[in-house]
């Protein structure tokens, strides 16, 4: 039988807060903290989830300040088995409901094999689609086409639907792997979203 976590103490998440700007002073100049060199002691849940809208929650209740939600997704990492918040002290399991974040916005530059496709998350990453910032896509009969960008790790953001049909106005088709597809170009690489055959009522 496993043993249930301990409940957190009331100041749980200033306590990691505190831990997550300690770490911010000791890699000052780097964009991110390491979080893949970190292996603190598992320290259990403190009632953190990512819900599919993108919004962070603390015990229930929604963290309201976007800064806070900035700062944590510095150290969100995907271990094997769960979604960890990290750092040097201590390791903190956060439920995710399906992609830890959402992709919100698109800039769109050049045409044709020149087009370059960069997506802003809700926690203000820009990326841009290419070799290292794959889509990878889902198709389900009740959601139709759900294309998640690779952000960094094994970190993916989910489109939005509004983004979605942006994307889907940018495709085209044209036969990768020996299949007809149905995709977009960014940065010198054809992004595959669909079988060309799939596409009705998909997106």
């Amino acid at each position: 039988m496993k043993t249930p976590a301990p409940t957190p103490p009331p100041d749980a998440l200033a306590g990691l807060l505190a831990a997550v700007k300690t770490a911010g002073d000791t890699t000052a100049g780097k964009s991110l903290p390491p979080v893949h060199l970190w292996n603190p002691p598992h320290c259990g849940s403190i009632g953190l989830r990512i819900a599919r809208d993108g919004r962070w929650f603390y015990q229930g209740s929604v963290i309201q300040r976007p800064a806070m939600v900035r700062l944590f997704s510095t150290i969100l990492r995907k271990d094997p088995d769960e979604f960890v918040l990290v750092t040097p002290v201590e390791k903190i399991s956060i439920e995710v409901e399906d992609a830890p974040f959402l992709a919100v916005e698109m800039k769109v530059e050049g045409a044709g094999a020149d087009q370059v496709i960069s997506l802003r998350t809700n926690v203000d990453d820009w990326v841009t689609l290419d070799g290292a910032h794959p889509l990878r896509v889902d198709i389900g009969s009740a959601d139709g086409l759900k294309p998640y960008v690779l952000i960094r790790g094994d970190l993916w953001a989910l489109l939005t639907r509004a983004l979605v049909h942006d994307l889907v106005a940018l495709a085209q088709t044209q036969t990768h792997d020996g299949q007809c597809m149905f995709g977009v170009m960014s940065a010198g690489h054809f992004m595959p979203l669909a079988r060309a055959d799939q596409l009705d009522g998909l997106a």
